[in-house]
């Protein structure tokens, strides 16, 4: 027993050590996985033999990665991903396994075990990939979709794939390996069935899945909330996955896809939200676990030995793969950077490569030299994914980003109006409506193309263009405009864009928004004439909805908020005074955190004082002033 806590205590501190260092540096976690089994592993010798045991327990946490997946998609959806699924997906994995086999049969292998080894590095690591997706918010993008659906397809994939691998035996192999799949043959349901049958069973097993799911799922989630105990609902959704799981195991299909399928049916549960919360943090420890296990997993004796060739194949494959992936990503349609995005993000080999690996060797398929060394290479190329990922970060997107800009030229200004709003965003697009909703004339500005075509959709006169350039503003009418109101989202045009209009056109009344209280003063230094925070506003509305919850009257929640205001603008140049001294590194907090108490001070005694409501004509409005 002290062995195991001794054990379960290195591979924590590994990852509480790693993780957020990679983090740190921009790695992502998965990288800091790797690197800590490496560490703890082949480095330092702190975990060895248990290794691969533990792996096959935390692949369960693809199996649960693909349940929450699957309750994230409706089947309409499953439905309408078809094509990709099965055009994209098939084609991938059998240009793939062609290209591999051809390479492997090249290199001198029999055609049988080139055949396997195609198969294997057909598939890529969907744990990998997903949570590097869902890490850095691409899995929306039009990428991040068609690589999920390439993934599911290999998922589904691997099934004929264990089916084929045993046709592929060799004679002069047999007798050395294959014990261990006489052992797993008595947990298989289907050993020994005639192909009817078994296809019978497979076809039953996947139908209980979905009724059962859609059917006695609900009854059953509903008995165990009526019990009022949280971890009962945690055991309930472990049992539900780890059960389905079984269930595929035993029929010889993949506990991956028997989950998917399960996460499909419960996708519009009322306990979806609930499943979801319980299931995640085993999903992410256990996939944080199988990625240690592939970093202490590397045989370093042999590394060392055969480095040349385990380097060169694990580049081989990246590249091959990268080159497929590519070709059918222009064939596809799946342009720029989300072309790079599906190719970059599949090019390695996956975990059920060790599966495939460990399957074709005992069943006298690979000889067991050139698994070890199969094996090695797989892991390369995983263990450099983290790396294609920071390749696609740094030097990919930003080019895309700036060529999507460049290749178009800045249109043609041909119209002017008193009114010029740079920046056609969330915040920009709501001030250009209300300005139209009154009949004032108005030109925009954005350098951001989708913004532009949103803002034609309600026909307001608008431009593609960078509206920091000096030249755009002056075609636009600057010279002789009233009002310019910037919404641009970055800080440093804002604040460089103000400047540049208050020292040439003082004349023109500059309203400007205002990421924080930081970024007000920086704009106000600047000369901006009125500046209004981008979350002030909907901050104070939404205390007043606080209030009013808690039980405070509705019109004296509105008070309270008034009363906010009023302080904030009462002590607004001290603040002001305060900021300026902490930018020039005068004083830090000290000062400001004074400040900021005697503003609390100050605030909690305005709240409780009496207030009157404002009759309406005593209300001040607002007039703009003259254009000089």
């Amino acid at each position: 027993m002290t062995t195991y806590f001794i054990q379960a205590f290195i591979y924590l501190l590994a990852a509480v050590i790693a993780v957020p260092l990679a983090k740190r540096f921009g790695l992502g976690s998965v990288l800091g996985y790797l690197v800590a089994g490496v560490v703890i592993g082949p480095v330092l010798g702190l975990v060895g033999q248990e290794t691969s045991t533990i792996q096959h327990f935390a692949e369960f946490g693809v199996v649960m990665m693909l349940f929450l997946i699957g309750m994230e998609i409706d089947p309409k959806a499953l439905w309408a991903m078809r094509v990709r699924l099965l055009g994209l997906g098939g084609l991938q994995v059998v240009l793939t396994a062609a290209a591999g086999m051809a390479v492997a049969w090249w290199l001198g292998l029999q055609w049988q075990t080139a055949l396997a080894v195609g198969l294997i590095f057909a598939v890529s690591s969907t744990a990998i990939v997903l949570q590097t997706l869902d890490e850095k918010g691409l899995s929306k993008t039009e990428g991040g979709r068609n690589a999920f659906s390439v993934l599911l397809f290999q998922d589904i994939a691997v099934i004929p794939m264990l089916a084929l691998i045993p046709l592929l035996a060799l004679p002069g192999l047999k007798g050395g390996s294959g014990s261990s799949s006489e052992v797993d043959a008595g947990l298989s349901l289907v050993a020994g069935l005639p192909g009817w049958a078994h296809a019978l069973v497979v076809v039953g097993a996947v139908a209980l899945v979905i009724i059962g799911g859609y059917y006695l799922s609900r009854p059953l989630f509903r008995y165990v909330v009526k019990s009022g105990l949280r971890e009962v609902f945690t055991a309930t959704a472990l049992m539900l996955v780890i059960g389905i799981a079984a269930l595929m195991s035993v029929i010889n299909l993949s506990p991956a896809l028997g989950a998917f399928l399960a996460g499909v049916v419960l996708a519009n549960s009322e306990f979806r939200h609930e499943l979801e919360a319980n299931i995640e943090p085993f999903k992410g420890l256990l996939l944080g676990l199988f990625f240690i296990t592939v970093g202490a997993g590397i045989n370093f004796e042999v590394l060392v030995a055969e480095w040349g060739t385990v380097v060169s194949l694990g580049i081989a494959v990246i590249a091959i793969k990268a080159l497929i992936l590519l070709a059918l990503a222009q064939m596809f349609g799946i342009r720029s950077s989300n072309g790079w995005l599906f190719t970059l993000g599949l090019a390695q080999a996956g975990e059920f490569g060790f599966v495939l690996l460990t399957y074709s060797e005992q069943n006298s398929v690979i000889p067991p030299d050139i698994s070890q060394m199969l094996s090695l290479v797989v892991a390369l190329s995983m263990f450099l994914t983290p790396l294609l990922f920071i390749v696609y970060d740094r030097i990919v997107l930003p080019r895309y980003r700036r060529s999507s800009n460049d290749e178009r030229a800045a249109d043609t200004i041909d119209e002017q109006a008193p009114v010029i709003v740079a920046g056609a965003g969330r915040f920009g697009q709501i001030v250009c409506r209300l300005l139209r909703a009154n009949n004032v004339p108005i030109v925009v500005l954005d350098h951001e193309l989708e913004q532009i075509e949103n803002v034609r959709q309600i026909n307001i006169k608008s431009f593609f263009g960078d509206a920091s350039r000096s030249d755009l503003l002056e075609k636009a009418g600057i010279g002789q405009a009233r009002l310019l109101v910037v919404a641009i989202d970055d800080r440093d045009r804002t604040v460089k864009m103000v400047k540049h209009v208050k020292e040439f056109f003082p004349g023109v009344w500059v309203l400007a928004r205002a990421f924080d209280r930081g970024h007000s003063y920086q704009l106000r230094q600047a000369g901006a004439d009125d500046v209004v925070s981008e979350t002030y506003y909907s901050a104070l509305e939404l205390g007043g909805h606080a209030l009013t919850a808690m039980g405070v009257h509705p019109m004296r929640a509105k008070q309270m908020t008034w009363a906010f205001v009023e302080n904030e603008r009462a002590h607004e140049k001290e603040l002001f005074e305060a900021w300026k001294e902490i930018e020039e590194g005068i004083n830090f907090s000290p000062r400001y955190g004074e400040l900021f108490m005697k503003l609390e001070e100050a605030l909690s005694n305005t709240m409780h004082r009496e207030w009157e409501v404002p009759k309406p004509e005593d209300v001040p409005v607002w007039t703009p002033p003259e254009h000089n």
